[in-house]
């Protein structure tokens, strides 16, 4: 049982330094920081220009458009990243199977194109 637990010494080592190192890091941070700071820095800015409405104002739903076609697509490339490995054997069904994957997310493409949903005016 000994040995066991002395296979595993250098991992507690490891996560001791790690976690003394990431205490040292913000007891330090908190310490040397500047506890005045410029009334310009903690001032609202929101997208390039001061805050000028309350924050439970209408948003366009552009927005929510545009960031659920970014999602969307995001997503079809982290589907990409575990195809390849099966390819790269030789199994035709993965090759053929994520072709059918890629079709759909075309036509849904090609959809919101036509209907305008890409379009910011």
């Amino acid at each position: 049982m000994n040995a066991l637990l002395l296979e595993y010494l250098p991992i507690v080592i490891f996560l001791g330094i790690a976690g003394a190192l990431g205490l040292a890091f913000v007891l330090a941070a908190f310490v040397l920081a500047p506890s005045d700071p410029d009334p310009e820095k903690v001032s609202t800015y929101e997208c390039g220009f001061n805050a000028f409405d309350d924050a439970r104002m209408k948003f366009d739903v552009r927005f929510y458009l545009v960031a659920i076609l970014f999602i969307i697509f995001d997503l079809e490339v982290a589907f990409l990243f575990p195809w390849i490995f099966p390819v790269f054997d030789g199994n035709l069904f993965a090759l053929w199977s994520m072709m059918i994957f890629l079709g759909v997310l075309t036509v849904g493409f090609l959809y919101e194109w036509r209907k305008g949903a890409l379009e910011w005016e």
